[in-house]
């Protein structure tokens, strides 16, 4: 690595998010079993962290309403972990009936967005998690808490990082023991990614702390390279750049993990990810899917394959 980069963390990994975030955005339906085998592609390629499904209500999001399938059909590789978001306590019941041993919740640092988003205020949202995190400790389950507009809120504008830290603070209180902080409508930009990681990190190790960025505005890549600087070594990705969120109007983009994967081998930063793997993931998944993926990665490869 350059002396320039010289003092960024050396090895990063990297949470794949397509199965969940990355899906439950798509017009077209998924089948089970392409969800499965997509979710077992990437775990050959190496990803240690594979967001499988949501168990929220089918009603809210009919492109997961097969979770409990999804996850009792994936072959779970020994060192891979394979988290479930949920919502309530419900949710968890449905997440332990199919074998999960890890966890999400999410929240926001906006409260106009959590009320659209799961209809409740940002302090209700962590009242809920209460019991789901009591009942992950008793089983003995990991847990990592998302804060979704943790940069700007599509109805409320940008968001304060003291409000941030609150949040932040609130689900390290209930006993998370991971925090992802989201660019939910990609608005973010490297000094304001520098900013907030600065306060964030005095209330939490950096260990403990994750970045999910968005590419909506094309700066995505930029603010990995600035959390890198800011001692930040979990970024969240998802393979093909699928997805967005459907309660954030114009948030398309996640960044992509062959995108990601590009970069930090470039960088010399490892991350024991098969770029050429998770090709092969994400052109499993497009075949299926009503538009092309918008990885830049992927695209190139695909362009190259079909030259060769």
């Amino acid at each position: 690595m350059s002396s320039a980069f010289s003092s960024l963390p050396k090895r990063v990994t990297v949470v794949e998010v397509g199965p969940r975030d990355g899906l439950q955005n798509e017009h077209a339906s998924v089948p089970t079993a392409v969800k499965v085998a997509f979710i077992d592609a990437l775990s050959q390629a190496g990803l240690a962290v594979i967001e499988a499904t949501s168990m929220v209500s089918p009603s809210a999001i009919p492109q997961l309403a097969d979770g409990q399938e999804v996850l009792r059909g994936i072959h779970r590789r020994t060192g891979v972990r394979y988290p479930v978001l949920v919502p309530n306590l419900r949710g968890f019941e449905r997440a332990l009936e199919a074998g999960a041993q890890e966890i999400a919740v999410f929240t926001a640092a906006s409260e106009s967005f959590n009320r659209h988003n799961i209809n409740a205020t940002i302090a209700e949202s962590i009242d809920r998690f209460r019991p789901v995190v009591e009942g992950a400790r008793k089983h003995q389950l990991r847990v990592r808490g998302y804060i979704s507009t943790a940069f700007g809120c599509p109805y409320e504008g940008p968001v304060r990082p003291s409000a941030v830290v609150a949040v932040m603070e609130n689900l390290v209180g209930l006993g998370v023991d991971e925090v992802s902080i989201g660019d939910t409508i990609g608005v973010a930009t490297p000094g304001q990614v520098a900013d907030l990681c600065e306060v964030l990190l005095r209330s939490i190790d950096a260990g403990r702390l994750a970045l999910h960025f968005h590419d909506t505005r094309g700066t995505a890549l930029a603010n990995v390279v600035a959390g890198l600087q800011s001692g930040i070594a979990i970024f969240d990705a998802s393979a093909g750049g699928l997805g967005g969120c459907p309660y954030a109007p114009g948030a398309s983009g996640n960044l992509a993990t062959e995108d990601l994967i590009y970069m930090l081998d470039g960088m010399s930063i490892e991350t024991g990810v098969s770029l050429d793997g998770v090709v092969r993931a994400s052109s499993l998944i497009a075949s299926v899917l009503d538009h092309p993926l918008p990885s830049k990665y992927y695209q190139a490869a695909i362009a190259a394959a079909k030259r060769a």
